[in-house]
């Protein structure tokens, strides 16, 4: 009798053993997979229970992303981003089974999830209530984004526009053209929601990419500024007035080809640092490129930001010079071409580190976080990334972007009363394609407030546009609008 029984026992035992096994196995090996599985129901409607918190900005001022009460009680809260396209690539869009931008990024905030908001959460459990998120307040100048927006995308141009707060290292603006309206990404309905991003993935002008730090680009003529930054830098007797070779024609050495001078332009032989500058001669930059090195330069990048893993709290796309591919390549990365690949982002950064007197702040984007009762829960406070140049050397090159501005190629860019120190840049793409332009600046020079680059892709603004004709003239919108004028 004891033998069926001890059979019995341990088949139960064993069944018991299995059972805790399975729930084990799916508690805490398949739990994500089972969390995030598209047929979890439950999922998608927990996302829409709770009263996400706002994204604004001008210090909680403007609304960039709200929560709507719908009334529906599976899908009761809707999202909802009444400035749309502007702002779409920062704030982004938060979807059934998925979210991008500042609403991927700050989502534990947002739905009150982090361990910041515990003790909201305790209350409105026990109340009863709704989940509440905290609400993100964001850097951005709203006049400056809108501005910047609607000199690209008005005139049909692709490209990109990043405005920083020097002293801070703020985002002021980050705007992406084309862009796309968010509010059908947000519906609570997964069909009309893969449909709308679908149309928008199939899209041949990539609207989903966030120009200014997701993709790279040839900086042309900007990067001067870095080699020249590197030239002041290898020796401390150099300055603006310094001399250099300005041939109109440079030899490569190890090959039988020549770099040209834009458009075959003469640069009389000899120049100052301020004249070649002023004018943008390529030959002149190459040789200096070549003079310092292929480590030097590369340094000298390096601490303006260039590969330095950034998140603001989004992920940026780290820029890079591209290899050491011997002097005749040293020569064209030097004036921003051959393997060298720049954010819009990056750029801006090169501007606001001179500005800043050679200091480079680390960007960011959120100004604070406000919790459910509108008290502050954190702020960001500015943090320094590296010093790129010493004061001298900031001063130097701050001198030679004057020139651009009053003499030179970046007139465009002049503001009434005000001086700007800036640098266009019209980079080579592919052969036979036509031209990125670029333009970075900052003002006022006295005491910088704003530091911008401009960037627009090739053939969005004709076959010959050059940095100064078509990326200045936004530049100066977007810091007229920041200084207020």
């Amino acid at each position: 009798m004891n033998n069926p029984l001890k059979r019995v026992a341990v088949a139960c035992l064993l069944m018991f053993g299995l059972l805790m096994a399975n729930v084990t196995y799916l508690g805490a090996v398949k739990a994500e997979g089972l969390r995030n599985d598209s047929r979890n129901v439950r999922m998608l409607y927990g996302r829409y229970k709770v009263d996400r918190g706002w994204i604004t900005a001008d210090n909680g001022k403007t609304t960039l992303a709200k929560t709507v009460d719908t009334g529906d009680k599976q899908f009761r809260f809707e999202r909802e981003y009444p400035l749309g396209k502007p702002f779409t690539h920062v704030v982004g869009w938060f979807a059934p089974e998925s979210a991008s931008g500042i609403e991927a990024a700050m989502n534990r905030y947002l739905d009150g999830s982090h361990p910041d908001l515990v003790v909201r959460r305790a209350i409105d459990m026990v109340s009863g209530k709704p989940a509440k998120g905290a609400s993100v307040d964001l850097t951005l100048n709203t006049k400056a984004q809108e501005i910047a927006y609607k000199d690209l995308a008005g005139t049909g141009k692709r490209g990109a526009v990043v405005a920083l707060e020097p002293k801070t290292g703020k985002i002021l603006t980050m705007v992406s053209v084309p862009s796309y309206d968010p509010n059908p990404l947000a519906k609570a309905n997964k069909d009309t929601v893969n449909k709308a991003y679908n149309k928008l993935d199939k899209d041949d002008n990539k609207p989903l990419i966030n120009r200014a730090i997701e993709r790279t680009f040839a900086p042309g003529s900007t990067f001067k500024t870095v080699t020249s930054a590197a030239y002041l830098s290898d020796d401390s007797s150099r300055d603006e007035n310094t001399q250099v070779d300005a041939p109109d024609s440079l030899p490569l050495p190890g090959t039988s080809i020549s770099l040209p001078n834009y458009h075959g332009e003469s640069c009389g032989g000899r120049a100052t640092l301020v004249q070649a500058l002023t004018i943008s001669c390529n030959t002149p930059f190459a040789i200096m490129g070549m003079d310092v090195g292929y480590d030097k330069l590369k340094e000298q990048a390096a601490k303006f930001g260039v590969g330095q893993p950034l998140e603001i709290p989004l992920t940026v796309t780290a820029s890079n010079i591209g290899p050491d591919e011997g002097k005749a390549a040293l020569a064209k990365t030097a004036i921003g071409q051959q393997s060298n690949q720049m954010t819009p982002l990056q750029m801006a950064m090169v501007a606001a580190g001179i500005a800043n007197q050679g200091t480079v702040m680390k960007p960011f984007l959120v100004n604070k976080i406000m919790g459910p009762d509108g008290a502050e829960i954190d702020g960001t406070d500015p943090e320094e990334l590296s010093e790129a140049v010493t004061p001298e050397v900031a001063g130097e090159l701050t001198k030679m972007m004057i020139g651009v501005i009053e003499h030179g190629t970046g007139g465009a860019a002049k503001l009434p009363n005000i001086t700007v120190a800036g640098k266009t840049g019209t980079a080579e793409t592919l052969p036979g394609k036509p031209s990125h332009a670029w333009f970075i600046s900052f003002a006022p020079v006295d005491d910088p407030k704003v530091a911008v680059a401009v960037f627009v892709e090739s053939g969005s603004a004709g076959n010959d546009a050059t940095g100064g004709a078509v990326a200045a003239p936004i530049a100066h919108d977007v810091m007229q609008a920041v200084l207020g004028q």
